[in-house]
């Protein structure tokens, strides 16, 4: 659950799909990947509800590949089968309910999500006996992303929770090649280096209109 505050806040790069609910206005909406970074300033009073969903969670309960969701937000009428008054009061429990008729989510598609955090797509798809091809459409269906943009969007959030620290190991920890890098990748998503962004120094905000 997240209330606006009136405040500056920054949605960063994320290779999930999001289910999000208005409460005020009960509309259902559903974002998908978002592969740069948005500053934005909510109106206050505002609250929703955000349920970030792993990979392949967000196919099965929209029933549809997500090839083209990637930095889009889509209003949705209905789904059937979830209660969106239960989505408003437990989340967890509404969707459980909604997957439960829904086909199983790909178990490979997970697996690879784990396996790129540390490999290349080559590896990968080697460590998971399929083709580069293959697993290429894997990820745009169950992600709306290809696995390269996924993993790289992964080592920047890797970059962005490690908080303070050398930059040196930083980037050696979330897999780049070096330093310099690993800034031409962060300036890339996040609109301004690392150290710029840890010290504030960051794009201005625009109004969310949501």
């Amino acid at each position: 659950m997240a209330t606006a505050a009136g405040s500056a806040a920054v949605d960063v790069p994320d290779h999930a799909t999001t289910l999000l609910l208005r409460t005020d206005k009960r509309e259902l909406i559903v974002t998908g990947p978002r592969t740069r970074a948005a500053y934005r300033v909510a109106a206050p009073g505002h609250s929703c509800v955000r349920v970030r969903m792993r990979p392949g969670r967000a196919q099965a309960l929209l029933g549809r590949p997500l090839t083209d969701l990637a930095d889009r937000a889509l209003p949705l009428r209905e789904l059937p089968g979830l209660d969106v008054d239960q989505l408003a009061a437990d989340p967890v429990t509404a969707l459980e309910t909604a997957l439960a008729d829904r086909p199983e989510p790909s178990g490979r598609l997970e697996e690879a999500a784990r396996l790129l955090v540390g490999a290349t797509v080559t590896a990968t798809a080697a460590r998971l006996h399929i083709s580069e091809r293959r697993l290429h459409a894997l990820f745009t269906d169950g992600t709306g992303l290809s696995p390269k943009r996924f993993a790289r969007i992964d080592r920047v959030r890797t970059v962005l929770a490690a908080g303070a620290g050398r930059w040196a190991d930083i980037a050696a920890t979330a897999g780049y090649y070096d330093q310099s890098h690993m800034t031409a990748e962060f300036r890339h998503f996040m609109g301004v280096p690392p150290a710029a962004f840890t010290a504030g120094r960051r794009p201005a905000a625009t109004l969310c209109s949501a």
